[in-house]
């Protein structure tokens, strides 16, 4: 890994540095809590969204959808509500801003530096500097922001900082603001917007203030977006000319919350000002948070509370490795972002439930606990004949919306995928006997009720066998393929089968009854796949309700997907030269330099018997991207067939870098792993390995899978820890700590020429199998793994 000067980990891991606002303008870090998040990209743009109980803005832009986090393509410029701090020196006249935006003076020195617990820039112009931090609480919604001043230079500094924070355009119906004395704040106040009168009577209870909450008292003030900008605009608001700041009011215009503070700053003199920005329901909410939260004590008492919150979501997994970037990456940002996903299912009050579940698995690494719970909790919904809701509610009040309202058909499919990975890591087969009451009021094991999804999925096939695919599967934008009720999904095929199989072992292992019959629904679902989708080198995606196969080699557009590969391995659907045609076929096809796309080539107009997959700008989410979700799949699959150079080079090209080049072509920092990458690599070349910045994906717990079972090999075999690892063959030796059943593994990768397969000892005794068999709680072991 070669970081460069401009872009490089803090030496204790827990952030990553960026040196420029233009190398990577879209450049991101989020943080979030039990009740909120927020992402800040390096320029000083914000996107924020918190629970009341259903997801909400308290600042944001006029053209930003509710229910998405950002719209990640738009130019940086256009996320505004930003979170800026202007700057103006009272004898020159000169005006500067932080982060970057919007002035956008070129800092003599600037440093971005998203964190764990905290986001951070470092700015200096000439002698002065600007350090300013976001934080979070764990369970208020407000962002807590620091800004401090200092004079490096031998004279004093006479100067005027401005915060400005905008809520934005708040309703249509009713929205003003003013200054409040009482309060020490700004407070923006609208009402949401209903046209139907029982919207009311839920709306009542909502935050519809907007407060910027100041610790030291301003000399003035301004809260009329548009009269502090006036004709110069954010660059150069006419605001900043005048001496002080209006001190006015907005009504029903689009507020604004600005501060202005006049001082002079001694020769090496530092000042700090803290402010608290979110939403509230009234003027108590507000006192409260004044009172928790305005003060130095308390910013580090949030801070101390944070920072414990985030160290109970820690992983199983820490490694040293030749791949530094690698390292930097698991040891200190997947497991966070696993951990986000499970502990507040993406901030959504009626996650997809192959979303839910799948978040979950990934939570049998963190807190297993919870994985626990939310099998339980989800098979608490399932429906009488077996079927499993397209959302899991999370509470009394929640209902299914946008994309939950649409019939999918693949939810089923994930129980056995997911609940697998948990009891691998558990052990806690004590599970499969829990008694749940449904929705329907009958109480069934979660066996039982495991085994009715599978009756379900072998029931909805059509006469080939195949299964129908509704209007979307896993790929919820393919939804004109089956929406006549005959259209059936190769990828949902061969995935049954996949589940059937693993559905079979579990409930073999813990006597449950029909064993038989799920294998051999899996193996005729296996020969339908393969008589009615084999194309020759691949499979086809599916087969619309005109009766037309497609992503097959007769179609221009659309003519190879990965996710029926993928899977087809996993579920064991091809003969060994099948998967040799395969393989070939995703690499001839598909590899891109930023990863596997999820289909080639990309549609670039609506396919009718397809869907809306079609109508998104090729290379873009579905259609074509590298789809983190959809790789993850193959390189976990790659995995089970001990393809460990495939499976390595597609894993670590999910992680922006390590070169330079990379880097900027895709605009992130290794953070966090996107959801996709631009694709159509191809078509689209200028714009291909572009980053999402949306950190919202099921790729995560996949990848911690992924590691862990395949490339470490470290995986629960019922009262055992299996060995089977599967480095890359560039790799000499490697060392890793991992944590199973309570108990510490320190784990020493050792390549030897003259070893053959793998030799296995702990505590320097030979093993006669490759598994450590009823490891103790609260004991660590020494494995050495000795590699041919």
């Amino acid at each position: 890994m070669s970081f460069t000067p401009e872009l490089f980990p803090s030496d204790d891991g827990k952030y990553f540095h960026l040196k420029s606002p233009t190398l990577m303008p879209r450049a991101s870090g989020f943080l979030w809590n039990r009740k909120m998040m927020i992402q800040m990209n390096c320029r000083g743009y914000a996107v924020a969204q918190f629970m009341q109980p259903e997801p909400a803005k308290y600042a944001y832009a006029p053209n930003l959808e509710a229910k998405t986090f950002m719209q990640p393509e738009q130019p940086y410029y256009a996320h505004h509500p930003g979170r800026f701090f202007y700057l103006k020196d009272e004898e020159t006249g000169e005006i500067f801003s932080a982060p970057y935006e919007p002035v956008r003076v070129k800092a003599d020195d600037y440093t971005f530096s998203p964190g764990q617990n905290d986001i951070r820039w470092q700015l200096r112009f000439g002698e002065l500097e600007i350090a300013l931090r976001l934080s979070l609480p764990v369970d208020d919604v407000v962002e807590l922001w620091e800004c401090t001043l200092t004079n490096h230079g031998q004279t004093p500094r006479a100067l005027s900082l401005y915060p400005y924070f905008t809520p934005g355009y708040m309703s249509w119906m009713n929205q003003s603001a003013e200054y409040r004395s009482d309060l020490g704040a700004v407070v923006a106040s609208c009402v949401t917007p209903y046209q139907k009168y029982p919207d009311y009577f839920k709306n009542r209870h909502f935050k519809d203030k907007t407060y910027l909450l100041h610790e030291r008292e301003p000399l003035a003030w301004q809260v009329q977006r548009e009269a502090f900008e006036g004709e110069g605009g954010l660059h150069n608001p006419d605001a900043l000319t005048a001496d002080t700041l209006a001190c006015d009011d907005a009504r029903y215009e689009t507020p604004l919350a600005a501060l202005q503070y006049r001082l002079t700053l001694d020769k090496g003199a530092s000042e700090t000002f803290r402010f608290a920005f979110g939403p509230a329901k009234d003027d108590e909410e507000i006192t409260q948070i004044r009172q928790r939260y305005l003060s130095e004590a308390g910013f580090e008492q949030a801070s101390l509370d944070y920072r414990a919150y985030l160290d109970g979501g820690r992983g199983v997994l820490a490694i040293n490795t030749p791949d530094k970037g690698l390292d930097n990456f698991v040891n200190h940002w997947l497991a966070r972002q696993v951990f986000y996903h499970g502990d507040v299912n993406r901030l959504t009050t009626d996650p997809q439930t192959r979303n839910y579940l799948q978040d979950n698995m990934g939570m049998s690494y963190i807190k297993p606990e919870v994985a626990r719970q939310a099998f339980l909790h989800a098979l608490s919904q399932q429906e009488s004949t077996g079927a499993m809701p397209d959302g899991i509610l999370l509470h009394e009040d929640a209902e299914l919306k946008y994309i939950n309202q649409v019939p999918h058909t693949d939810h089923c499919v994930w129980l056995p995928v997911c609940l697998k990975a948990y009891l691998d890591e558990t052990g806690d087969f004590e599970l499969l006997q829990e008694d749940i009451t449904g929705t329907d009021g009958k109480t069934l094991t979660l066996a039982e009720r495991i085994s009715n999804a599978m009756h379900w999925l072998l029931g909805a096939r059509d006469e080939r066998g195949l299964s129908y695919i509704a209007q979307g599967d896993w790929c919820d934008p393919m939804n004109m393929v089956g929406y006549k009720g005959r259209g059936v999904s190769g990828w949902l095929s061969v995935a049954t089968a996949y589940a059937l199989n693993l559905w079979a072992d579990m409930a073999e292992q813990a006597g449950e009854a029909q064993v038989e019959v799920f294998r051999q629904g899996a193996a005729e679902i296996n020969e339908a796949v393969n008589r009615h989708l084999w194309d020759g080198d691949w499979y086809g995606r599916g087969i619309t309700d005109d009766n037309l196969v497609f992503g097959i080699r007769k179609d221009p557009e659309g003519r190879i997907f990965l996710n029926p590969q993928s899977w087809a391995i996993l579920a064991g659907t091809c003969s060994d030269e099948q998967r040799a045609r395969m393989l070939r076929a995703v690499e001839e096809q598909l590899h891109t330099p930023y990863g596997v796309a999820m289909l080639a080539p990309a549609y670039t107009a609506m396919r009718d018997d397809v869907g809306r997959v079609t109508q998104k700008h090729p290379g873009s989410a579905e259609n074509g991207s590298v789809y983190n979700h959809a790789a993850v799949f193959y390189i976990y699959s790659l995995y089970t067939i001990g393809e460990a150079e495939r499976a390595f080079t597609l894993l670590r090209q999910m992680i922006p870098g390590p070169e330079a080049e990379d880097f900027a072509q895709r605009g992130q920092l290794p953070v966090y792993i996107p959801n996709y990458y631009r694709g159509a690599y191809h078509q689209y070349p200028r714009t291909a390995g572009r980053s999402s910045q949306l950190f919202n994906t099921g790729t995560v717990s996949w990848v911690y899978r992924s590691l862990v079972e395949g490339l470490f090999g470290l995986k629960g075999d019922g009262d055992a820890l299996r060995v089977e690892p599967q480095l890359p063959a560039h790799w000499p030796s490697a060392q890793i700590t991992r944590r199973f059943r309570g108990a510490t593994f320190e784990v020493h990768y050792r390549r030897l020429s003259t070893a053959e397969g793998v030799r296995v000892l702990l505590d320097g005794e030979p093993l006669p199998e490759a598994k450590v068999v009823r490891p103790q709680a609260g004991h660590t072991y020494q494995l050495d793994v000795l590699l041919g």
